[in-house]
Order: structure tokens, then sequence, then C-alpha cells
């Protein structure tokens, strides 16, 4: 008879956040698949549990997964965790949980706070209808690929990144989505230091061109402004524009830039047709 898979969420920052019903999940059954687990061994100790742990993230091989779903079939009951927040979202438990259905395993939810939908509540943008995107990726092609193909979204978007790259990703997305468009910067959600500020991308580059950002981020960006089907300018007159502006002495690839956050063409769109006429 097959056992149970929990898919537990944990405090994002806040032990505080925990609850009984987590609390009382983690404790009692017979293991805990944890992303990292020296960071579930911390939370554990803090609580006083001592639920053995078996390693359980993005570079595990299919072997551990077959483990897992065996030890479930064969009657053990399992939590499947993530470093903080709900697991499973954006997360390799997601392949776990797929083989559980797969193998008719049964599961259930035990759920905790999430960074996305605390970020969405604080941040003053419409939360009717959203769309999380979460990490952008490190490879520039694929990364300008992703915010392009979002130029016209008209929900709320909500990114997660690293201090390390936000400079960076603010400036790639203000090319994309406008330097006056709003978001809101939420960083150390639940922590000590949290914030939560809605600004502009050009007001966000300059502070943290004086400031080096610190922590985690969450960022809720506005969708687009709805927009009649007419309402675009032909590609021909923005490539006439381009041309003229080119022919001042501008450099090409700041003017499509510049034309595309305006327009809403594709930059790779408008470069490739100016550099064939």
């Amino acid at each position: 008879m097959s056992g149970m898979l929990y898919v537990v969420g944990t405090p994002i920052g806040n032990l505080g956040d925990i609850t009984e019903r987590q609390l009382e999940i983690l404790e009692n059954v017979d293991f805990i698949a944890a992303e990292d687990t020296r960071v579930t061994r911390k939370l554990l100790t803090h609580f006083d549990l001592h639920t053995p742990l078996v390693s359980y993230h993005e570079h595990s091989p299919e072997a551990v997964i077959a483990k897992i779903a065996e030890r479930l079939h064969a009657g053990e009951q399992c939590a499947v965790v993530t470093d903080a927040g709900m697991p499973c979202i954006s997360d390799p438990g997601a392949l776990l949980v797929q083989r559980c259905i797969a193998e008719s395993i049964p599961m259930q939810v035990v759920p905790g706070p999430s960074a996305v939908i605390s970020a969405l509540a604080v941040s003053g943008q419409d939360t009717g209808r959203f769309c999380f995107e979460g990490f952008l990726s490190v490879n520039k092609k694929q990364r300008h690929a992703h915010l392009d193909g979002l130029k016209r979204e008209q929900r709320t978007m909500v990114f997660y990144e690293a201090p390390h790259k936000l400079l960076t990703t603010l400036r790639d997305m203000a090319a994309v989505f406008g330097e006056d468009r709003s978001l809101t910067i939420c960083r150390e959600l639940t922590k000590i230091h949290e914030e939560v500020r809605k600004t502009t991308f050009a007001d966000a580059i300059r502070d943290y061109e004086a400031q080096a950002p610190r922590g985690e981020f969450v960022l809720v960006i506005a969708g687009a402004a709805e927009t009649g089907a007419g309402d675009q300018l032909p590609l021909e007159a923005v490539l006439a524009e381009a041309k003229a502006r080119i022919a001042a002495g501008e450099r090409a690839a700041d003017v499509c830039k510049q034309l595309a956050a305006e327009t809403g063409y594709p930059k790779r769109t408008l470069y490739e047709a100016v550099a064939q006429k």
C-alpha cells in the first residue's frame, strides 16, 4: 500500500511563520526530501525535530526520484521541502510531484508562505491578473529573448533576482519595458530588514548605482497598458526613423533599443531589418 507525499511549505525568512500542521508533518513523516539538507537541518534543529533527511535538488539523478517513489510505494511517508517557501514552484520538487501523479502515489499539500504571493500582496500593483516569471537566465541571449516575449504582457509580472545580478536585470528590463514603467521592489520579505518600494526603473537604477543592493529580491512589475489594434506604428515608419537617426550619427544598437521600448517591436526585429536595408 502506498504511503503519502506531503508538499510542505516552510518560512521564507521569519521562523515564526511556521504552522502547527507543518511541524506535525515534519516530525512524523519517515523522511524529508530537502533541496539543501544543511538549510533544512537548521530549521529542524530550531524546533527540536530529528526526522531523517534525503538530499533532493535540481541536480539529483533520476535514481534519487525512483528511490523516493519506491519508499512511498512501500508505505513510507515523505515530506518534500525547499530552502524557503512553497516547494514545487519553479523548483525540482515539481518532478517528484509528477512522478507521484504518474504512479498514483497519494499526495497532500501543507501550505505555507510564498515569496511570490507575499510580494504581490504588498506591491501596490494590479493583483487581479499576474504571471510568475521566476529567475531570468544568466545567458544574455536567453534573457533578452525572455524579456522581449513579455514586451506587451498586460498582466502584472513577478520575478526573483539575486543582489549581484539586480542592477543588470533592472537595466535589461528598462530597455524592454521602458524606464518609466512602474515596479515594486520587495527585499528580504519577512526578515528584519524587509523593504518594499514602489518606484520606476529609472529611479531604481539610479539608486542602486549609488548604493549596491543587498539581500534577496522579488520584483513586481506593472503590465503594459492596453492598446487598440491600430495604436502601434507601422514597422516601415519605425524603420524610417531608425535609418534617419543612424544616418545622423547615432549607434544602430542604441537607436533600435530605444525604439523597441517606445513602439513595442522587438529590438532584434528592428536591428535585423535596419541591417538589411
